[in-house]
């Protein structure tokens, strides 16, 4: 689903800072490497070997696709929220609850939110996911911004609720 929300005035935004980016991104590298080492230096048979290489092409893998995902950001409109790719994230009409509590299953420095229109999966490692109508935003992201995002997000379902 990658139509473009109403490219009207940008409230809040969420994105990875440099830091955050590249440390993220170095830990699935550095695991990737390491696990490679440990496949080639020592393993006690041809199993482990081959699956300490399908761990390492994993992490090396997931750490391509984080640092190209969270050199996006995420750009929350009154229309609802999208990627500063175009793609669309949520409509605040089908925003049916939103998930920001200690013990939620979101992710780190993140929250939760649940549509009530079910959307083809999407991922962007680091930065959101989707898997049906459950949709995830954090990871490397700051604190500060998704809490000041689901505070937004939490008036504008308030507002949306009233009219």
């Amino acid at each position: 689903m990658s139509h473009e929300i109403d490219s009207g005035e940008v409230l809040a935004t969420v994105e990875a800072s440099p830091a955050r980016r590249v440390i993220g991104v170095a830990m699935l590298i550095g695991l990737g490497l390491m696990t490679l080492y440990v496949a080639m230096a020592s393993t006690p048979g041809v199993a482990w070997q081959g699956f300490l290489m399908l761990v390492s092409g994993l992490a090396l893998w997931m750490g391509y696709r984080m640092w190209h995902a969270t050199a996006h950001r995420i750009e929350l409109t009154a229309a609802g929220l999208r990627c500063s790719d175009g793609t669309e994230i949520i409509r605040i009409q089908d925003l049916q609850h939103l998930d920001r509590g200690f013990f939620a299953f979101k992710p780190s420095n993140g929250f939760l939110m649940r549509s009530t229109t079910s959307a083809e999966r999407c991922w962007y490692p680091g930065l959101w996911w989707r898997m049906g109508r459950r949709i995830g935003v954090g990871g490397v992201t700051p604190g500060s911004q998704t809490k000041t995002m689901t505070e937004i997000l939490a008036a504008l379902m308030v507002e949306r609720d009233a009219g």
